[in-house]
């Protein structure tokens, strides 16, 4: 069979399409797979750590009735002592007033927390609770910290939290130090609170800052706020109260949460505590899985160690961002293998270019499903979701086989038929357009699932590229390929065109929407010569 030119361009610029995404897939794989040197820690001890108990399934401090038994409390204490001096703890009551009495058998020290929110009378629990512990454990609180980012959440004004401070520190020995804690701007735009405590608590999270700052800027950005707020207070001891990095969750302009970048930052940051001699504590123990409900797939990846108690890196030596990335290749080899068993129960080419096609297509498909899963992994946080997400991929696969078969065929000669689209397409479109509506208007927390859209919105790129009979797609399917690209650049603007995720996600936004748009302006343009023809 002949073909023209122009269908020959096309069919080579396909080609190489398929090769690209198979080639970009197997190079993302390998890469997460190569160690990355980075500078070793002064020492793998650790001044102090936050530590909360919450991290097996379905555990949260949000619930009243959780309680976490003394015995559980000191298997993570004796664990925990052959790598810290310290740990900082948020509450009072579910079975956290035991920790201090438990440390003390590790010879551990403990920055006790107090919690403050808007309910007065759990405030009146949580300080007569805190004041009897304090009281019957003095020697082994390195201080007291009554209230946790209270102004950040707007629960209390500075007046009131200023109150329950003196009601604590009148209550205490005067050799136990009491202090607030919160992130460092709110110290500096409620200075009245320094005359209540007897250190300044101050948490800088490089990540979450308003502008966020990537890991190679992160030390320099503590330095300077630490700086600025020992400026700010003369006189008063400041403490780094809380600092860290993400090891999973959705990048923030350039700042990205990665295992590598976790171990840069700590490694990074015990290196510049040390050489000032600096008070910190650093976020946190163990992952805590709840945190995801509240601060997305990232709230739940600060730990120095997962929610099974397994480190995540060695504070010497090279990281691997992913150890087993082969698995990685192993599912684009078993997508090629499946696309291949789909494509012989359909039909048989006469030629082998029809079968390299499918395997091309099923091994970057596979690739994008293994990313896609990675990150379900990190995200999914109940049976629900896991059911949404995995349903979701299926349908992402079929779609995917769909296309590649018909791709096959076109590339390896087969006479042009219409390229599929209908129905599956416009619940691409519509998933597309929700989802980037979240993205725009609550997107702080949300991931960006690009190894599930990315089957879809490539698959019919690639179709509607080699495809000679367009059909006109209807208003409902037009309405959201307009809307695509529009959501899409706001994202980026959003991020200030810092975050690559938000420009891979615009390209696969017009991958999917731009081919609909054209489609309209041909029928559009061929409707008007007719009518040019009939006048």
């Amino acid at each position: 069979m002949s073909f023209s030119p122009s269908s020959r361009g096309r069919r080579l610029v396909a080609w190489l399409a398929l090769v690209s995404f198979a080639l970009a897939g197997a190079a993302w794989w390998w890469c997460k797979g190569r160690p990355v040197e980075l500078p070793d820690a002064p020492s793998a001890r650790i001044a102090c750590v936050s530590y909360a108990p919450f991290r097996e399934a379905g555990e949260t401090p949000l619930d009243p009735r959780a309680f976490v038994s003394p015995a559980r409390i000191d298997a993570d204490l004796h664990a925990l002592s052959e790598r810290f001096d310290c740990v900082r703890t948020y509450s009072q009551g579910q079975g956290l007033s035991a920790v201090p009495g438990i440390a003390a058998r590790y010879h551990m020290q403990v920055l006790m927390g107090i919690w403050l929110d808007r309910d007065a009378k759990a405030n009146a629990e949580q300080v007569a609770l805190g004041i009897a512990t304090a009281r019957a454990h003095p020697d082994v609180l390195r201080g007291v910290i009554v209230g946790n980012e209270v102004l950040l959440r707007g629960e209390l004004s500075s007046k009131e939290i200023a109150g329950y401070l003196r009601e604590v520190r009148t209550a205490l020995p005067a050799d136990i130090p009491v202090s607030y804690a919160d992130v460092w701007e709110y110290w500096l735009r409620h200075p009245e609170l320094a005359g209540a405590v007897d250190f300044i608590t101050i948490h800088i999270l490089p990540y979450w800052e308003d502008q966020p700052v990537p890991p190679e800027r992160a030390i320099r950005h503590v330095e300077d706020v630490y700086a600025k707020v020992e400026q700010a207070f003369p006189g008063k001891r400041v403490m780094i109260g809380e600092t860290g990095w993400p090891s999973a969750g959705r990048p923030r302009r350039d700042a990205v949460a990665s295992r590598v970048n976790e171990a840069r930052y700590l490694r990074e940051f015990l290196r510049y505590a040390a050489s000032v001699h600096m008070p910190y504590n650093v976020i946190e123990a163990f992952d805590q899985p709840w945190k995801r409900a509240q601060e997305g797939t990232v709230g739940g990846y600060w730990g120095i160690f997962d929610a099974q108690a397994r480190p995540k890196f060695a504070m010497q030596g090279p990281v691997v961002e992913i150890p087993r990335w082969w698995l990685g290749w192993l599912a684009g080899a078993a997508g090629a293998a499946l696309f291949v068993l789909a494509g012989l129960r359909r039909r048989r080419w006469e030629r082998r270019r029809g079968w390299t096609a499918l395997g091309l297509a099923g091994f970057a498909s596979g690739c994008a499903l293994a990313w896609q899963w990675r990150q379900m992994s990190y995200a999914c946080r109940d049976d629900w979701e896991w059911i949404v997400s995995i349903v979701a991929c299926v349908v992402a696969l079929v779609t995917a086989l769909r296309l590649a078969s018909w791709l096959a065929g076109r590339v390896a000669g087969a006479p042009c038929k219409p390229a599929p689209a209908g129905r599956l397409r416009f619940v691409w479109l519509f998933l597309l357009t929700l989802y980037g509506l979240l993205l725009v208007f609550d997107g702080r927390y949300r991931d960006f699932p690009l190894g599930l859209f990315a089957l879809p919105c490539a698959g019919y790129a690639l179709t509607a590229w080699l495809n000679e009979r367009v059909r006109t797609p209807t208003r409902e399917a037009l309405f959201l390929a307009a809307w695509l690209p529009l959501l899409a650049a706001v994202v980026v603007v959003l991020e200030l065109g810092e975050n690559p995720s938000t420009w891979l996600w615009l390209a696969l936004n017009l991958a999917i929407a731009v081919p609909v748009l054209q489609a309209a302006w041909q029928a559009r343009a061929t409707r008007a010569r007719a009518g040019d023809m009939l006048g």
